[in-house]
């Protein structure tokens, strides 16, 4: 069954928005995440979190002050997703206008694996230009062992990320990380571009200090890298506390005004979204994806270009690159979907029956296990991360999905549910059994981890005990909540393009509504969507006792043809349609299901 919940708020703190003049829905929404004054909605710039209270920034900046101006080789070390290419371009375009000597190296993940491994260290020891400083970006927290082997060669490290730390922190020269021991720094959320963003803050009132610039007038424009910064802040998933909000809203900004890089605006292209329009929906489920296509399948290098090069033709023809490897990921996680539906039918033994939702994964019970490890020799390394998120959507489980790695060992990427820790799990079996994990690193929701291919079961053991151990009944029922119904006067295009103004995202979800609907009209279009034309179910009456007519709303089920009954309980956001010039209301069906009247 579909469990749901409404968000609970505070009628108080909704009133109290109300007359700061918020819309009424919009009151109750955010005071159902946590926003209790008008002030944590402001986006204006001076409200961001001065950089001075991250931990080591000014440390940081002022150690790559005295390396620019002594024409220091200097080489960013990237990851292989949205952030840390983000990041990088981040790094790249505003060291390069600080007149810094700066290259960058992405490791490809096939070859060398995540973060500052010894041998990308010699890799970039190896290279005809030996840098004399590694600047790691979104990684490098956890490179205790690279960071040693540079140290051995003479290169000192300066570690940019945001990732939380092992017991043992790497020997670096400096660590600028939020979430390191000792960092005040409140916004604990920040993404990888986000740190490195706040570097180039710091750098630029350091170099300010030395006289670098003959006159203001040529400071380098930073607020030119939101595009950027807004990009990898919402495809990398971070929680969006009121800092990461502005500084998307402040990117956003950007793109819709048409000052977005060139590799942006060619993504958006390829996408067929409009920049005037785009919201952080644009950012996370079409640009995110078509640049991890990238370190998923090729190599990151190819979406670092596209984000640094001012050239409109060369990002063109990177994006178009992009596009293609993107529909061939698509096609790829197809594959490993279907292969991962058989394996969990047999999993669960039993003869699946169809799911009443719009989930492609058909529910046959209610698993038994508390969690779920995964490995097919057939499956792509760098789609597993997409499997296992998907796997976990469908059956509310902490998941892990292996694929071969080579060398005997077997590559896993995990994604987890509210209450269960996954870096911190896959801590307590490192502790527990030693060995079994090669490597192991992320956060809360995410993770990846390197075994060896005969340890598999021992791994999949030792995973669902630590989930047993720490999850409990309630932890298992997905329940998914809802911001409430709606009355007739508030299915409006006004609300519509209120919600469609502000930043959601991860911590900060956008307002679904949940409202039983009769079903008048449905058709299937684009041979893979209902379009649905709705009435709210409820009767109405007008003076004298005469039915009042109730409206038809425009609604669209995607991926899903089956048709739907004539009443449903349905779960839906707004959304502005724009289409031939005109702007008008559509539902969007996340979920539904056929009530009991």
């Amino acid at each position: 069954m579909l469990n749901t919940t409404t968000r609970v708020y505070s009628p108080h703190v909704a009133d109290r928005l109300i007359r700061h003049g918020l819309h009424p829905v919009l009151a109750r929404v955010y005071a159902a995440r946590g926003i209790e004054d008008p002030d944590q909605l402001e986006v204006d710039w001076s409200r961001l979190i001065p950089f001075e209270r991250l931990k080591n920034v000014s440390l940081m900046a002022r150690f790559l002050a005295d390396a620019i101006l002594a024409r220091k080789r200097l080489l960013i070390v990237a990851d292989y997703d949205s952030d840390g290419a983000t990041a990088c371009a981040v790094g790249m375009r505003a060291l390069t206008k600080f007149g810094a000597i700066v290259d960058y190296l992405v490791p490809n993940r096939f070859e060398y694996g995540y973060g500052l491994t010894p041998e990308i260290v010699r890799l970039a020891a190896a290279a005809a230009a030996r840098p004399e400083i590694l600047i790691t970006v979104d990684n490098g927290i956890a490179s205790v062992e690279g960071v040693a082997e540079a140290n051995r060669l003479g290169m000192q490290v300066l570690v940019t990320d945001h990732h939380l730390p092992a017991d043992d922190l790497p020997d670096a020269a400096l660590i600028v990380n939020p979430n390191q021991p000792g960092c005040d720094f409140p916004s604990k959320h920040l993404a990888g571009v986000g740190v490195m963003f706040y570097l180039m803050l710091a750098l630029r009132v350091e170099l300010r200090a030395k006289g670098i610039f003959d006159f203001p007038q040529k400071e380098p424009n930073l607020a030119s890298l939101l595009d950027l910064v807004a990009l990898g802040t919402v495809a990398d998933v971070v929680k969006l506390d009121d800092n990461n909000r502005l500084l998307v809203h402040q990117g956003l900004q950007r793109i819709r005004k048409g000052r977005a890089c060139a590799g942006i605006n060619a993504l958006l292209q390829f996408a067929k979204r409009d920049f005037r329009r785009v919201s952080a929906y644009e950012l996370g489920f079409m640009l995110g994806p078509r640049l991890n296509a990238a370190g998923r399948l090729d190599d990151m290098a190819l979406g670092i270009e596209c984000l640094i090069t001012d050239d409109e033709s060369r990002a063109s023809q990177i994006a178009l690159r992009l596009d293609s490897l993107n529909r061939k990921r698509q096609e790829i996680e197809a594959d490993m979907q279907d292969s991962a539906k058989i394996m969990l039918e047999r999993i669960f033994s039993s003869p699946s029956i169809p799911c009443i939702t719009h989930t492609q994964y058909p529910i046959a019970k209610e698993p038994d296990n508390h969690s779920l490890s995964l490995f097919d020799a057939t499956w792509h390394q760098g789609v597993i991360g997409i499997l296992a998120s998907r796997v976990k959507d469908k059956f509310h489980r902490p998941v892990i999905a292996f694929a071969p790695g080579g060398n005997g060992e077997l590559k896993g990427s995990g994604r987890s549910i509210p209450g269960f820790h996954l870096r911190d799990s896959l801590d307590i079996i490192s502790k527990r059994y030693p060995g079994l994990l090669l490597k192991f690193g992320g956060h809360a929701a995410a993770a990846g981890l390197t075994i060896r291919d005969c340890d598999f079961e021992k791994f999949r053991d030792a995973f669902e005990q630590t989930a047993q151990a720490l999850l409990g009944p309630a932890d298992l029922k997905r329940i998914i909540e809802t911001d409430g119904d709606l009355d007739e006067s508030e299915m409006n295009l006004e609300l519509g393009r209120h919600l469609a103004e502000q930043v959601w995202g991860q911590g900060f979800s956008q307002p679904t509504f949940s409202t039983r609907f009769r079903v008048e009209d449905q058709r299937v279009v684009g041979q893979k969507h209902l379009k649905l034309k709705l009435r709210k179910q409820e009767s109405r009456i007008e003076d004298y006792g005469r039915p009042k007519p109730q409206p038809v709303y425009d609604a669209m089920l995607f991926s899903h043809t089956v048709p739907l009954p004539g009443v449903i309980d349905a779960i839906y956001r707004l959304q502005v349609n724009e289409f031939n010039g005109n702007s008008t209301l559509q539902f969007i069906l996340e979920h539904w299901l056929q009530p009991d009247i």
